[in-house]
């Protein structure tokens, strides 16, 4: 099992910028993508982010251009540099990290972390 631990998270007005770590219990070199989510209230958790055991990296729509994700293999952490923050980018930020154990893909999530962007 893989514990994760969000931290970053904080008020910021739009524009701003804020970066979110992700700290996992164990060596993340060999977990096969990690990803971060986040949640609105009222909505459904949305895919922000993914970077892969390749470190290729993928971005919903809304992200792209303005949010950065990162994974170090030293630190066994995953981050999410986020810039020109909009009042859109408020709610919990989750990261999640999907490996294969025992030939089945697993899931681990964090408890998330609160943004909220003021206009």
């Amino acid at each position: 099992q893989v514990q994760l631990v969000e931290s970053g998270g904080g008020l910021v007005q739009a524009g701003g910028s804020l970066r979110l770590s992700c700290a996992a219990s164990k060596s993340i070199s060999g977990i096969t993508s990690m990803r971060w989510y986040r949640q609105a209230p009222g909505n459904q958790r949305e895919l922000v982010a993914t970077v892969n055991s390749l470190n290729t990296t993928t971005y919903a729509d809304s992200a792209k251009g303005r949010f950065t994700i990162s994974r170090d293999n030293v630190k066994n952490t995953l981050n999410l540099q986020m810039n020109s923050l909009k009042p859109e980018d408020t709610g919990v930020y989750f990261c999640a990290a999907y490996t294969y154990v025992g030939g089945s893909l697993s899931q681990y999530w964090g408890q998330g972390t609160q943004v909220t962007v003021s206009s």
